[in-house]
């Protein structure tokens, strides 16, 4: 019989593996070269994702090389993560960055950007990166990632929201550069906005780079929505 690895996938990662081994258990050939880190990755599961590896019930490291015949336990990242709550988004995720931006948690996001400017921008701006691309999450160069859950862009907010607990602080980034809203006095915007905005508004906003103008208009029921959403998925932020 061949040496084999038995391997425990935690319920939460599951899904990324193929579906013979979604039970939550898989036997996998052993040589006594290949690392746990390894064996999760070719089972589907990122390590971005992985939180500790244990073999026989000890942790180990992804570089750790496993016997034949051990049990190999792959669990998930405990949440809140500690990384830094700087984010960059890849191209699919353009609602969930206007979202994160909502509720003031700094997020770039550009919809042009390839696999490769991406890696080199998280690494370049110590953000980690989300996307659900699992490939992308499994390249060797990226510094941090993490994989968004949810189909919808509010399921996501608060997948990020409970994993990161990122500090929100909403109204204070614009939705389309990400930049610093700056409140500025009513008579400053007045040839920027419509006549009805005048009358029935009086709080503005502008963002410090790109200049764009901003008041709590009609929509502003629908955002203080998401932001309690966000409030509700870790209490702990502010």
């Amino acid at each position: 019989m061949a040496a084999t690895l038995h391997v425990r996938i935690a319920a939460e990662l599951r899904f990324f593996a193929a579906p013979r081994h979604r039970g939550g258990t898989a036997e996998v050939p052993c040589d006594g070269t290949a690392t746990t880190g390894h064996v999760a990755e070719s089972l589907g599961v990122p390590l971005t994702e992985v939180g500790a590896l244990l073999v026989d019930g000890v942790p180990r490291s992804p570089a750790h090389q496993p016997r034949a015949g051990s049990t190999l336990e792959i669990r998930p990242v405990e949440r809140p993560q500690d990384l830094p709550p700087r984010f960059l988004l890849d191209v699919h995720l353009g609602k969930l960055a206007r979202r994160l931006r909502l509720v003031g948690v700094d997020a770039a996001y550009r919809n042009d950007a390839a696999d490769d400017e991406l890696i080199a921008e998280a690494e370049r701006e110590h953000r980690v990166l989300l996307t659900q691309d699992r490939g992308l999450l499994q390249r060797r160069a990226l510094w941090a990632g993490a994989y968004v859950r949810g189909s919808d862009p509010a399921r996501q907010l608060v997948d990020v929201v409970e994993r990161f607990a990122p500090p929100l602080a909403p109204w204070t980034r614009c939705t389309a550069c990400n930049g610093p809203l700056i409140a500025v006095p009513k008579q400053d915007v007045l040839a920027e906005i419509e006549p009805g905005t005048r009358r029935h508004y009086d709080e503005y906003a502008r963002c410090g780079d790109c200049g764009r103008v901003y008041w709590r208009g009609a929509h502003a029921r629908r955002i203080a929505a998401i932001i309690r959403a966000a409030r509700l998925a870790h209490p702990g932020t502010a």
